[in-house]
């Protein structure tokens, strides 16, 4: 493989492909369910939030609402078999986020445990399902929404970047396992984006995007046959940056940053 190689097949035809996207009543699941659409794909979209699905089914002709908690492993079991008996998976999103800003010092363990329920361990309940079929089939797409703040440990972050780390170190693995057997992978790593869980921020979010453009900028990279997908790039680099600087820079600018 060439390094100028796309490390995935460019996703650029949508047209008839099934798409389930799983977490996907707000935010840049909502917003990147709606992309695919316009572009002919087959959604099926999956929240807790039914009133939201039908909603967008009913905004989206064609598209398919699959009510479900991400955490909750047999409905998940059962919706992957409903959609696999209609055909194929094409490219399946785990988007499903839990989200609070939290300190050493307002340890909250409880909240904790839910930020690994719904943001990593859905995450392999849903692998858990899908896999055997992509495998099987021998194509197909598997895409991780991460987070930048799983880069580095963060301020405000203590719950909620340990679980976006998990991720990126999965997809990751995910990757070197399932490349050779024709499955992309890919691992979304976005800045800030004005949705439901970062709405109650007190702080400054610098180059803060709508859950539109996130959409867009998801999609581009998919087109690009990208592994990671960051954005927007601005902001993300610099946070690229600050992995490979020595600790003892790390700490001093993060205190300064966020003190």
């Amino acid at each position: 493989m060439s390094f100028l190689s796309p490390l995935n097949p460019p996703l650029t035809d949508w047209t008839g492909k099934t798409v389930w996207m799983i977490g996907a009543s707000t935010g840049i699941g909502r917003a990147t369910a709606a992309a695919l659409h316009q572009r002919g794909a087959k959604v099926v979209v999956s929240a807790r939030k039914v009133d939201a699905l039908n909603s967008f089914v009913q905004q989206h002709p064609g598209s398919l609402a699959l009510a479900l908690d991400a955490t909750d492993g047999s409905a998940i079991q059962a919706a992957t078999r409903q959609l696999l008996a209609q055909g194929p998976l094409d490219c399946v999103v785990y988007c499903a986020g839990h989200y609070q800003a939290m300190r050493a010092d307002a340890l909250d363990l409880p909240d904790m445990l839910r930020h690994i329920e719904v943001n990593y361990v859905g995450a392999l309940k849903v692998l858990d399902a899908v896999l055997p079929a992509l495998i099987a089939q021998g194509s197909g797409h598997m895409s991780l929404v991460g987070s930048v703040a799983g880069y580095r440990g963060l301020p405000q972050s203590l719950a909620y970047g340990p679980t976006k780390a998990a991720l990126i170190n999965l997809a990751e693995t995910l990757y070197l396992d399932l490349h050779g057997k024709g499955i992309g992978v890919s691992i979304v790593n976005p800045g800030f984006v004005a949705t439901p869980l970062t709405e109650g921020n007190t702080f400054d979010m610098p180059a803060l995007l709508t859950p539109e453009q996130a959409a867009q900028a998801i999609v581009k990279g998919w087109a690009q046959g990208r592994f990671e997908i960051h954005f927007p790039k601005r902001f993300t680099l610099w946070l690229k940056l600050l992995r490979i600087v020595p600790n003892r820079l790390f700490f001093s600018l993060a205190r300064k940053v966020a003190p």
